[in-house]
């Protein structure tokens, strides 16, 4: 039995259409343009705000480390909480706790470095916060990367 050319063509044809929708379907759609991140980013951890308080320098308070000039003034974490969110606005510092769920509350009281307490802090980051813990020390990016090296315990590298 004799093929004709008008047999081959519409073969090839249907070969072709099956390539490219194949090739359409795995490709995904286009990427667009960059997200902007939600406000209202649920969280097992909430933030409750504290009265705010102008971001003046004083000399007697004892200095803290920070990435920016207005580290200057010692930050108190409010009674009961672990840890601390200052958010530097327009001049006006704004201290809040960090709440977090009794039972989270007991475990990153004893290992910060856990993840549910690290996603709390970087909640706050988000929001443009820095981290304080009791006693007005910082925890930046660089106590997170300590705390990431106490977890890990074996890491696996590909050649």
């Amino acid at each position: 039995m004799a093929t004709t050319g008008m047999e081959v063509g519409v073969a090839r044809t249907k070969v072709a259409l099956i390539g490219a929708l194949f090739l359409a379907a795995c490709g995904g759609p286009p990427p667009g343009p960059p997200l902007a991140p939600m406000a209202s980013t649920p969280s097992p951890a909430a933030v409750a705000p504290v009265p705010a308080v102008p971001a003046a320098p004083s000399a007697a308070a004892p200095a803290v480390t920070g990435s920016t000039p207005a580290a200057a003034v010692a930050v108190v974490v409010p009674a009961g909480a672990l840890y601390a969110c200052v958010v530097d606005t327009h001049g006006e510092r704004q201290i809040s706790a960090i709440e977090l769920d009794p039972k989270v509350a007991k475990i990153c009281a004893k290992d910060p470095e856990m993840g549910p307490c690290q996603y709390a802090r970087d909640t706050c980051r988000r929001g443009g916060g820095r981290v304080f813990a009791p006693g007005g020390r910082e925890i930046t990016r660089a106590t997170e990367a300590e705390y990431d090296r106490h977890v890990i315990r074996i890491r696996l590298q590909s050649n």
